[in-house]
């Protein structure tokens, strides 16, 4: 069930998302070769904490591991698609990382993530950040009342074909609210024109993953870090988005 946000909820979850843009911000500062995964999720938890709010992702639940997730964010570097775990891994000059971050506030989530690149990365490395990049924000525009869910999906697909890249399929977006993950999930792919027609209140986690290599992914053995089986460099975005009369209201930047 796709649960609409009143005016107030709304608010509340922009106030949520506000820290999760202040964590994304502030590892974009500092994020450089050198540094290790572990301080940057030191770094974001200290932060989420000082505001008021809770980490999202530590101690989570997920469908597909036995283990909850051990850390505030996830860091998944070159061929980690999403739910890296930080640890003792140092980021290196060439590195395109992705860095997911989820809070909670007054009862209501944010959740977003930013791919950095860090120094000089490969050309065809540049290619991705942009077109990832570029999908979220034209899927983005699509959040108007009265369109359709996969008009967002599709969106994703075309930017990624047009230049040549994969999208990853058995990973998506989601609604979100009182609850991290909840109904609709949202492809990354499909026809345009399906699905939920799009209504004031919804609130979208909308997160394109785009593949330099193939589509297909696989989880490491420590059953949460998500690889591209040809081991391709990945790309990741993400912001939470409401449905607004005036159009869509990005809650998760400053």
């Amino acid at each position: 069930m796709i649960i609409c946000k009143s005016a107030s909820e709304i608010n509340l979850m922009q106030k949520a998302g506000a820290v999760v843009a202040e964590v994304l911000l502030k590892i974009g500062e500092i994020i450089k070769p050198g540094i290790k995964t572990s301080r940057l999720d030191s770094i974001a938890e200290e932060i989420i904490v000082k505001r008021g709010a809770t980490p999202a992702f530590k101690g989570y639940e997920g469908r597909l591991s036995s283990r909850p997730f051990p850390a505030s964010i996830c860091a998944s570097i070159n061929e980690q698609v999403v739910h890296g775990i930080p640890g003792s891994r140092v980021i290196k000059e060439g590195d395109l990382v992705s860095i997911d971050v989820g809070a909670k506030l007054n009862g209501y989530y944010g959740d977003a993530a930013r791919s950095f690149k860090v120094g000089n990365v490969a050309r065809n490395v540049e290619r991705l950040y942009n077109a990832t990049r570029q999908a979220l924000d034209l899927s983005i525009e699509k959040c108007v009342i009265g369109n359709r869910l996969s008009d967002l999906s599709n969106t994703i697909e075309k930017r990624a074909l047009t230049d040549g890249f994969s999208v990853v399929k058995v990973f998506v977006g989601h609604g979100i609210g009182k609850k991290m993950h909840e109904d609709p999930q949202i492809l990354n792919y499909g026809p345009p024109g399906k699905g939920p027609v799009l209504k004031r209140g919804m609130v979208l986690a909308i997160e394109p993953m785009l593949n330099i290599g193939k589509s297909d992914v696989e989880i490491l053995d420590d059953q949460w870090t998500v690889v591209t089986t040809d081991r391709k460099c990945s790309c990741h975005f993400e912001d939470s988005v409401a449905i607004t009369e005036d159009g869509p209201l990005i809650l998760t930047r400053i």
